[in-house]
């Protein structure tokens, strides 16, 4: 406060008169051609004018005064203070005598580099006398003349010194200061602040002209202009980053992210022109440059002072006031030639007071981040007190040094006593060196620790972190005695079933599958597959606990029979896996008939009720680099031929059984058909399907996939399919089929023109898929011209699974012309009232029904049962597997409208297909050749009376 006081109301203790300053006339010489008497002649016409600005042009400029005698009659020095020019040369009589040059470099007669400028000394006998100069300039110079006394000029230049060597002073112990400060904070903040307080230092010395010193050296010329491009960049780019670095959490409330780029941007671009462009070319994009950026800068602090009043936000925004004020008048002064401040004092006063005023906001804004400091420390020491995980400090030898209550009450230390014992005292032996482990980094971050048993033999478990730090061990430890048990608890679950105690399927599996990776051909390893029979009745019949009781005594009468080695697992509600290790098969087979006799043929008593459980097993010799999933399959198959077996209760499979390389082969199939890209050798045949009323009027058929593999050998449908559904890849090859027929019928439509219907079995996996169904109408929508001789046969039990779903697929296909047929009809668990919900054109009877229909009277009753709800329902019933020609005359009797199968013809080519006249033509058997002349002559018309329904025609 007392310096901003002598500022505006003392005065300099180096008293001296003000120069007297001369007019002059200028004239630029762009072309540099001029002489002297030249120069001398051209300028007397010239105006005189107090200064005249350089526009930055660096061409020779040459101007004239008049100096007149000192007021002391003494020498007069006349100064050319302008620390942009770098020539100056002087002439008196008319510009036909030299008095003198001077450069940067060095000086010749009466003038030389002085102050920030040159001086031209001349003696009073010459005086009055006309002076003619000529000088060259780079930068914003301004030409201006001022004539001293010796006395004056020599206070004047002590003061300029002196206020060189406070600016620099001044500005050097702060910086020395704050650099002390960073090395002893290790801080880089306080770096950058260090590098900002030299770069205001260099501006300062730049706007008082004698950047081209440095302490006691001499900058050389040539050095200048780069020196000052990269100063005003470096400071540009520094004084930016000070300040996001500073207020950093308060430009997070402010916002306007964008700005703070553009900031950085500006900087980054700065930099790029300082390295670039020449000094003349770089100073207007750094004015440029310098007016944005403190318009944003302005705007950033005004937001920051409105959201955040602290002190050090307003220390700063009254440092960047004085050093936006200083920059914004070298920027005026440079371009409209109005300047403010033109003094040293002022100059090093406003650099002082502006490196104060950052310090201070400096200083605060480090106060307040050890204040927050401060109440991080109480705060962590409060939570230290009141954590429940106890925490300590201890030696080297393993003396507590410090605790907090939660650790004294783990290891039941009474608070407030002394630690008389040490680490290892309330741990098992080894304790230390396991901390030790942990410390040095070789034992990981943490372990687990087993303290002291207590008097009921029961002793805790802990969890212990810790790491090394000045010489101590810290780290925090945790009773997980409760977790360690839920621990141990989970890891028994996760491989064992909560019920019988016995494994679990993941428990069983990880076990075969190592004891495959154990194998060897001498080591021999057996698989059964145990399945319960009726087993459902006792938990529908007496409830769940009384089946779980008969599971649990079962499982203890296998584990009594099995020997050491040997293991048995639940994977089930009532199916088992037990596995013999280094057992023969045959004595397995007598293990598993010994297990058969003790749960089949013994009673489990539950309280008053006694119960009789049957059991199946399925054996298997388990081959050296089998899969688990292949192993358990065959030993599943093998258990499901036990049960079929009515007296023997056991299925033994050998090595290199023929149920092996038959999975062995699905296996190769599923693996061929994987991915998204169709397997070769994909082909399609075609079964006629014949009217019963009218063989030879119709040559309708059913599409069936095939595949012929590596030897040319056709692969069953049925393989195939099941195959594709298992790998995922049924809907690839449906949309194969699909595609297929329907370009197969619109190129060959012209061809069939007795075909009326054509089916297309579409699996239950690509019915239920979305991707599927929307290819499924794009493919449809290709082929509009055919798609009414499309019928596409859902299975009965597909279009149960998902009624509605089923509903609307159905209702799309018949929207855009197609029929569909319900397949396998009675297969499965059929209720008629989901036939209402359905409008079907066609029902297929479950072969099954139609096969057995002459050996069993039911079975006749069955089909004819669902021929008469066809044809009440509207629909058409078509008959499969048919085999002979007694078949059929008992079907045409039953009213059945179409059959398919081998008595009419095997599946066909489609050239075949195109070159038969109708589905009878294909018959060779005589019984049903005389059949079909039978219905030529009779003309017989369908049970209703009329030919079949405009849905299939």
């Amino acid at each position: 406060m007392f310096t901003i006081l002598a500022f505006v109301t003392l005065d300099s203790r180096f008293g001296h008169r003000d120069p007297v300053s001369s007019p002059l006339q200028v004239l630029s010489d762009p072309e540099q051609s001029l002489a002297p008497e030249q120069a001398f002649q051209k300028l007397m016409d010239a105006p005189h004018k107090a200064y005249q600005n350089t526009q930055l042009l660096e061409t020779p400029f040459w101007f004239s005064f008049m100096v007149l005698p000192a007021a002391d009659s003494g020498t007069v020095q006349v100064e050319l203070p302008s620390r942009h020019a770098q020539q100056v040369s002087c002439w008196a009589d008319q510009g036909r005598r030299l008095l003198g040059s001077g450069s940067r470099t060095g000086n010749d007669g009466q003038v030389k580099a002085e102050k920030t400028g040159f001086i031209l000394s001349l003696a009073p006998q010459v005086l009055p006398v006309s002076v003619l100069c000529k000088g060259v300039f780079s930068g914003p110079a301004r030409i201006s003349v001022r004539q001293w006394s010796i006395p004056d000029f020599e206070q004047s230049q002590k003061e300029f010194y002196r206020g060189i060597g406070l600016m620099e002073g001044g500005l050097l112990t702060l910086t020395l200061f704050v650099l002390v400060a960073a090395l002893i904070n290790r801080e880089w903040m306080y770096v950058l602040f260090a590098v900002w307080l030299l770069g205001n230092l260099r501006l300062g010395a730049n706007a008082m002209g004698w950047d081209a010193h440095w302490l006691i050296w001499t900058i050389p010329n040539q050095w200048l202009p780069w020196l000052r491009k990269l100063t005003f960049a470096t400071y540009y780019i520094v004084t930016f980053t000070l300040f996001g670095r500073l207020f950093q959490n308060e430009l997070k409330q402010v916002g306007f992210v964008f700005l703070q780029n553009v900031l950085r941007w500006l900087g980054g671009l700065l930099l790029v022109a300082a390295l670039l462009l020449s000094y003349q070319h770089f100073l207007p994009v750094l004015w440029c440059w310098t007016v944005a950026g403190i318009l944003i800068l302005i705007f950033l602090l005004a937001r920051i002072v409105w959201k955040a009043r602290t002190r050090a936000v307003l220390w700063y925004c009254a440092s960047m006031f004085v050093v936006l004020f200083t920059r914004v008048d070298e920027v005026v002064a440079a371009a409209f030639g109005i300047k403010t401040l033109d003094e040293v004092p002022n100059n090093v006063i406003v650099a002082l007071l502006s490196s104060l005023m950052a310090s201070f906001a400096f200083a605060e804004q480090m106060r307040a981040g050890k204040r927050e400091l401060a109440l991080v420390q109480a705060e962590l020491r409060t939570t230290y007190e009141v954590t429940p995980i106890g925490l300590f400090t201890l030696s080297a030898d393993g003396s507590f040094v410090r605790t907090n209550p939660a650790l004294e009450k783990i290891l039941g230390h009474d608070a407030g006593t002394p630690w008389l014992k040490k680490w290892d005292d309330y741990f098992q032996p080894g304790a230390h060196d396991k901390l030790w482990r942990i410390v040095s980094g070789s034992g990981g971050n943490e372990a687990e620790l087993r303290g002291v048993a207590d008097a009921s033999g029961r002793a805790s478990t802990y969890l212990v972190t810790a790491t090394f730090a000045n010489g101590r061990i810290e780290g925090s430890l945790q009773d997980i005695s409760d977790r360690s048990d839920a621990v141990e608890r989970l890891r028994f679950l996760a491989e064992h079933d909560p019920l019988t105690g016995v494994l679990n399927r993941r428990g069983i599996e990880i076990m075969l599958e190592r004891a495959i990776a154990r194998q060897c051909d001498e080591r021999p390893l057996a698989l059964a597959y145990l399945d319960l029979d009726r087993f459902k009745l006792i938990n529908d019949l007496f409830g769940h606990q009384s089946g779980d009781e008969v599971l649990k005594q079962l499982c203890e009468r296998v584990e009594q029979s099995l020997g050491e080695g040997n293991h048995i697992g639940r994977i089930g509600g009532d199916e088992f896996i037990i596995l013999f290790q280094d057992v023969e098969i045959g004595a397995a087979t007598k293990i598993c008939s010994a297990i058969i006799q003790k749960i089949s043929y013994q009673s489990y008593h539950i309280g008053a009720r006694a119960f009789q459980v049957k059991g199946s097993i399925g054996l298997v010799e388990v081959d050296a680099g089998m899969r688990v999933q292949d192993a358990i399959s065959a030993a599943d198959r093998a258990c499901r031929e036990a049960k079929k077996a009515h007296n023997e209760h056991i299925v033994v499979y050998h090595k290199n059984a023929p149920v092996f390389r038959e999975r062995l082969e699905e296996l190769s199939l599923i693996e061929r058909l994987g991915g998204e890209f169709l397997p070769s050798g994909l082909f399609v045949e075609m079964q006629p399907i014949m009217s019963l009323q009218h063989p030879e009027d119709s040559l309708n058929f059913e599409v069936l996939l095939r595949l012929r593999d590596a030897d040319n050998k056709v692969v069953p449908a049925t393989r195939v399919i099941a195959a594709a559904e298992e790998n995922g890849s049924i809907a690839v090859i449906d949309r194969w089929v699909m595609a297929t027929v329907l370009e197969w019928l619109d190129q060959h439509q012209a061809q069939l023109p007795l075909t009326k219907f054509v089916c297309v079995n579409l699996s239950g996996a690509s019915l239920n898929d979305e991707k599927f169904i929307q290819d499924l109408f794009v493919i449809l929508e290709k082929y509009l011209r055919v798609v009414p001789l499309l019928c596409i046969e859902v299975t009965e039990s597909v279009a149960l699974h998902d009624l509605d779903h089923t509903s609307r697929i159905i209702e799309r296909l018949q929207a855009l012309g197609a029929k569909v047929a319900l397949d396998d009809f009675g297969a499965g668990y059929t209720s008629f009232t989901y036939l209402k919900s359905l409008s079907a054109d066609a029902l297929k009877i479950d072969g099954a029904f139609i096969q057995s229909m002459n050996m069993h009277p039911a079975n006749e009753a069955i089909v004819e049962a669902i021929v008469e709800l066809a044809r009440n329902l509207g629909m058409k019933s078509i008959a499969e597997w048919v085999e002979d020609c007694a078949m059929i005359e008992a079907l045409a009797k039953l009213g059945v409208d179409y059959v398919q199968g081998f008595i009419v013809a095997k599946p066909q080519s489609p050239d075949a297909i195109l070159q038969a006249s109708s589905a009878a033509s294909f018959i060779t058997d005589p019984d049903m050749a005389r059949f079909v002349a039978a219905r030529r002559k009779g003309g017989v018309e369908s049970a209703d009376g009329g030919k079949w329904s405009s849905k299939l025609h």
